[in-house]
């Protein structure tokens, strides 16, 4: 199988057989279920979904109810399509994955959603340098976009113009980050590095290619 569904813990740090302190991203990885199975005589393209995490019976829409009474599993809190595969990695309905897909000192992708930081303008978001000077009357201006466009021609602003606006909840992917430590009876996997989002956000990982 090419991945698991993780969720961020933290960072810390360990020591390497040489004395090297690296720097590491504790992930929960799995148990993650099966839930789906997509083929391309009946979806167009071969995939697998899987589910990590509970939630609640009462939380769970009747249709998702019945989507994962299909796998035989109790209601999950998120799914995930992965569409690499290896050779004889196929899996079926119901199957647990768990940390063991991995090993330590290979290399993997990474994929998340970064920090959301709310409503930011043009300086905290695009890096703007405001007016110049605070002098000669720009009083409250030093941060503001300035003009935008013209009037007459093209009476209108082109798509994609730096403004204002939500800054981060992006989607990122951090590739070849190498597993430095998999503890399996806990279903902690370490990787050197950072990787997108904060404590507690779900992680997509890909055996990395």
């Amino acid at each position: 199988m090419s991945g698991l569904i993780g969720k961020k813990i933290g960072m810390t740090s360990i020591w390497d057989a040489s004395g090297k302190n690296i720097p590491c991203t504790v992930i929960e990885a799995g148990p993650c279920v099966v839930t789906q199975v997509k083929t391309i005589e009946k979806d167009g393209y071969e995939a697998i979904q899987l589910s990590f995490g509970e939630r609640k019976e009462k939380h769970t829409p009747k249709a998702l109810m019945g989507h994962f009474a299909k796998a035989n599993t109790t209601p999950k809190l998120i799914s995930m399509e992965f569409s690499r595969f290896e050779e004889g990695s196929r899996k079926s309905y119901g199957e647990v994955l768990s940390v063991d897909v991995f090993e330590e000192g290979e290399f993997i992708d990474v994929a998340g959603y970064t920090k959301g930081k709310g409503f930011q303008g043009v300086v905290g978001r695009h890096g703007f340098g405001g007016v110049g000077q605070s002098t000669h009357g720009q009083h409250n201006r030093l941060r503001a976009p300035g003009s935008v466009g013209a009037s007459s021609y093209p009476s209108r602003l082109f798509k994609g113009l730096r403004m204002a606006g939500q800054k981060g909840h992006e989607r990122r992917k951090s590739i070849n980050l190498q597993i430095v430590k998999i503890v399996p009876e806990k279903n902690l996997i370490l990787v050197k590095g950072s990787v997108p989002g904060p404590k507690g956000s779900f992680l997509k990982l890909e055996r990395w290619s």
